[in-house]
């Protein structure tokens, strides 16, 4: 198994000391002689990984103190609905970017609980995909809250920018799911961040949210209670049984990002790899990426070979190759190379690698 790599989207490739750390465990936790997974979530064995968990995340991303940590079920699309739900009356108006498909998402599940309006949406100009940026666009004053997506995961863009309203007081809301621990970010540009678990945190089934203080205590009364932000704040995120295991998992990999250096260390490493691929894909014609440079993914490197007959031999050879889940979302087809923390930088290179090959033989 140390010969395949893993590009899945999501749920993605954990790191390998994580896994075989959580293997050791599995059966004979902390000595317990169970599994995490079979152990209360109130008890103080689990109690302390909860509480471990939070600091680290805390440590990692700089989280001050007047943001609550959330560790949630339902993953991103719960947040879709949760955020309305938490922050919004139904006469509210809530503001959009659109970049992609879980912007989208994000919007039309919005609709159903406040107003919405789509501020801008991302284009083709010169055949690559662009976000207008703020020069473009304003965030409306009287707007409940102004959400976007950090990063697409289906079409490969990556916003490096963060939008803010004149006054700076309506409150930004990001899903982070598919590029949150990639780098550092200012936590208080946001007023909620949100994200799916399986991508850079752990497993699926877990959603992590960072919500501002005075963000909390404003849910509508018809709020689902496992969506309730300050129902679950008052409970440690443990109003009801949360995703175990998948907090646990999430805990090692904070640990690990730490052995790591850091979301410094990170932000390099991740450069480099998305640096390799994306120089591969740039040099002769071959192959093409439809993201403007400025927006580019570092964790979702999307590329379509030119002469499309050979896509089935690509997927074919790269599996043999042990570079596995490279096939694009079916949304915009070609090939998607998801290289999220976990995906080691030998990884990169070995399909940057096959790529030339590949292209030797078939250009």
């Amino acid at each position: 198994m140390q010969n395949i790599f893993n590009f899945s989207a999501g749920p993605a490739m954990l790191p390998q000391e994580v896994m075989q750390q959580a293997q050791e465990e599995l059966i004979n936790w902390q000595g317990l002689g169970t599994s995490v997974m079979e152990v209360s979530h109130r008890g103080k064995p689990f109690i302390e990984v909860a509480e471990q968990a939070e600091s680290d995340l805390r440590e990692l991303l700089q989280i001050p103190s007047n943001y609550t940590v959330l560790f949630m079920h339902g993953g991103g699309r719960g947040q879709f609905s949760a955020v309305p739900l938490n922050i919004s009356t139904s006469f509210d108006l809530s503001q959009h970017l659109v970049s992609g498909q879980w912007s989208i998402g994000a919007e039309q599940e919005a609709q159903k609980f406040c107003r919405t309006s789509i501020v801008a949406t991302s284009k083709k100009i010169d055949g690559k995909m662009y976000v207008p940026t703020q020069d473009e666009w304003s965030i409306a004053e009287e707007s409940g809250y102004f959400h976007y997506c950090t990063n697409e995961t289906v079409d490969g863009v990556e916003i490096n920018w963060v939008p803010k309203s004149a006054s700076g007081n309506v409150p930004i809301v990001a899903d982070m799911s598919s590029n949150i621990l990639s780098k550092p970010i200012n936590i208080e540009d946001f007023g909620i961040i949100y994200a799916g678990a399986q991508k850079n945190i752990g497993p699926s089934g877990l959603s992590v949210v960072i919500v501002r203080n005075d963000l909390i205590g404003k849910a509508r009364k018809d709020t689902p209670a496992i969506f309730n932000y300050q129902l679950q704040a008052n409970s440690g995120s443990m109003y009801n049984t949360p995703p175990t295991f998948s907090w646990y998992l999430a805990g090692l990999v904070f640990k690990w990002l730490k052995a790591q250096g850091g979301l410094e260390a990170m932000a390099q490493l991740n450069l480099r790899k998305s640096h390799i691929l994306y120089e591969q894909i740039d040099a002769t014609g071959f192959y093409k990426n439809n993201v403007h440079n400025d927006y580019r993914s570092k964790m979702n490197v999307t590329f379509q070979l030119r002469d499309e007959s050979l896509n089935d031999l690509f997927l074919e050879q790269a599996e043999s190759n042990g570079l596995v889940a490279l096939k694009g979302h079916r949304a915009v087809g070609g090939m998607r190379a998801s290289i999220y923390n976990a995906m080691p930088l030998a990884g990169a290179q070995a399909l940057a690698d096959f790529m030339q090959e590949f292209e030797r033989k078939n250009g």
